[in-house]
């Protein structure tokens, strides 16, 4: 089932692509062309490029069934040697002309159409935090909270207990309360230490047990003596709930920050909200419900039981919860892009129907239609435990089709992305500034034993990259830029994309995949990418952008010179064998 959800991505691709060979050929020469100016060490990874007919759709099948069947110790496989990923995403020219240029997303995903009017940027941890709190208040019938994990200082305390304030006078106000919570969380995280997020939310369980649900994911590749043996905090490193989504009623919020405090304050993050906008808020809902639904259930005893009849993660078969997982996400998103099809369908008939009926003003007076969207919203999955891998098909292809001037701003707070965000980023035209954090706002800044090295291991990565761009001469078209300010940590990541000649972004995405291999290969992830015709929405989105960067410093080789920049020679020799763990 988890190679059939590939393969049904595959067909919409090849239904969609040019007819003919002119078409299809022109597209595998461009990107044979791109990728084959990459330096010699990169002509493995690169070879993609010529698995991308539509024949290959069988062997991205076998590829993806092949994955569901490796043992949990061949996880271990990068300490022997860093794996070349495998590219099994079939790339799409973008659409040249039409309402935007890139329809062709809504192949892959639904598509949401919206008023730019209910989007709105936020711009820091408070506004976040207040955000939060003002939202839980204000919900009457649903809040759904994904998050790796809930804190436990007093700021996460008091999210509690909005909540339970808001459970309590639904269930004063109606014998039938209508509000439900559903909170997803990381088992492993969540789990860590005697005080956790567990321990936190056990008093709403206990207090109102018909309206809360907490799920508690646990990735199904952390089993056996792999589990037995790796303790706490490291056992996280194997695989991981990472998607970032808070709903109330029909307003959603995409971010990349958790439920805790330091993400509340002084970790600077992206957040957007949704507003009004009830068929994504019902496919975020879906979304978190069908990954509950294959994840562990907390109890009121602090214990935790899988629902009736579903395959333990780590206990069970792991190919045969695999493909309920992956059938139980791909039914989510298949059925939300067939309502959005039919949805569009109709909306488009009752336009024209009207149109040809009332005069302008009368249709106008009418107010029966509503305005026409401006800005689409796309999400975009990523979970290759179950064999899905939307996000990077889309991203790739994203970075593949960027043209000659074009720009775009990517970031993250951990900079160790794949070889083949590498290689894409090094081998085609766009300009590219990419923001990462410095080592004095790395989140590992100041950890104690070996996690304390984590930043020299990400100053070593950024240093490799540097040097490979300056062996390229690519220095002027690729530029790193080093996010530092005092007394924040940085967590912001996703990318705008500004078309050649444009001031302004088009398109941005957010939420949670950091472009490494952990985002695209060990973890859950989720994010929208947000196109908009909107002048006015996308100088919000210029100005998110212009806000981080504004915090940052362009790398160059005197930086690596400073003593703060200094790596150890065992940091040099652990990282290529650890870096994909984190």
């Amino acid at each position: 089932m988890a190679a059939a959800g590939g393969a049904a991505l595959w067909r919409r691709l090849a239904a969609w692509l040019p007819r003919g060979p002119p078409g299809l050929a022109a597209l595998l020469g461009r990107l044979s062309d791109r990728l084959s100016r990459g330096r010699d060490r990169r002509a493995r990874s690169s070879s993609f490029a010529w698995r991308l007919s539509v024949g290959s759709k069988g062997s991205a099948t076998q590829n993806s069934s092949i994955s569901l069947h490796r043992s949990s110790w061949l996880l271990l496989a990068p300490l022997l040697t860093p794996p070349v990923p495998v590219i099994t995403a079939m790339p799409c020219s973008l659409c040249p002309e039409g309402a935007h240029r890139f329809q062709w997303i809504r192949n892959l995903v639904p598509e949401f159409g919206i008023s730019s009017s209910h989007v709105k940027v936020l711009s820091s941890p408070a506004e976040f935090y207040e955000l939060l709190k003002v939202q839980i208040k204000a919900a009457k019938q649903r809040v759904v909270m994904a998050s790796l994990y809930l804190g436990t200082g007093l700021l996460e305390q008091e999210l509690v207990n909005c909540l339970e304030e808001t459970l309590e006078k639904s269930l004063q106000a109606n014998e039938s309360p209508n509000l439900r919570v559903s909170i997803l969380l990381d088992y492993t995280r969540g789990s860590r230490g005697r005080k956790n997020s567990r321990t936190m939310l056990i008093p709403l369980l206990q207090r109102f047990p018909e309206q809360v649900r907490v799920s508690l994911f646990h990735t199904p590749n952390l089993r056996g003596l792999l589990k037995l043996l790796i303790p706490e905090r490291f056992n996280e490193t194997i695989g991981l709930q990472h998607i970032k989504v808070y709903l109330f009623d029909d307003n959603v919020i995409l971010s990349g920050a958790n439920l805790s405090d330091l993400y509340f304050t002084n970790r600077q993050d992206r957040y957007v909200l949704l507003q009004d906008s009830p068929e994504i808020a019902d496919f975020f809902t879906e979304l978190v419900d069908a990954i509950g639904d294959v994840s562990l259930q907390l109890q009121q005893d602090d214990t935790v039981q899988m629902m009736e009849g579903m395959v333990h993660p780590y206990q069970g078969d792991k190919v045969r919860y695999c493909e309920i997982a992956n059938q139980r996400v791909m039914e989510v998103i298949d059925s939300a892009r067939t309502r959005q099809e039919l949805l569009h369908a109709k909306t488009f008939h009752s336009s024209q129907q009207g149109s040809s009926t009332l005069p302008q003003h009368d249709s106008e007076a009418s107010g029966g239609l509503k305005p026409e969207p401006d800005t689409w919203i796309y999400p975009l999955i990523q979970m290759k435990p179950f064999g899905i891998q939307i996000d990077e098909m889309v991203t790739e292809t994203l970075l593949t089709e960027a043209e000659r001037d074009a720009k775009i701003y990517l970031t993250t707070g951990y900079f160790n992305l794949t070889q083949a965000y590498m290689d894409l980023i090094l081998g085609t035209r766009a300009e590219y500034r990419i923001l990462l954090a410095s080592p004095e706002v790395n989140g590992f800044f100041g950890a104690k034993g070996v996690a304390g090295a984590i930043p020299s291991a990400y100053v070593y990565i950024e240093h490799q990259f540097y040097n490979e761009v300056c062996c390229l001469h690519q220095q002027e078209r690729v530029q790193l830029q080093e996010y530092s300010r005092a007394g924040w940590t940085f967590h912001a990541k996703g990318l705008w994309l500004y078309l050649a000649g444009s001031s302004l972004p088009c398109l941005t995405l957010i939420g949670s995949p950091n472009f490494g291999y952990r985002s695209v290969h060990r973890d859950l992830e989720a994010q929208v990418a947000i196109v908009t015709e909107n002048k006015a929405l996308q100088q919000q989105l210029h100005q998110e952008q212009e806000q981080l960067y504004l915090c940052s410093g362009v790398v160059s080789s005197s930086t690596f010179e400073q003593p703060s920049r200094h790596v150890k020679l065992w940091v040099k020799l652990v990282t290529p064998l650890i870096k994909n763990f984190f």
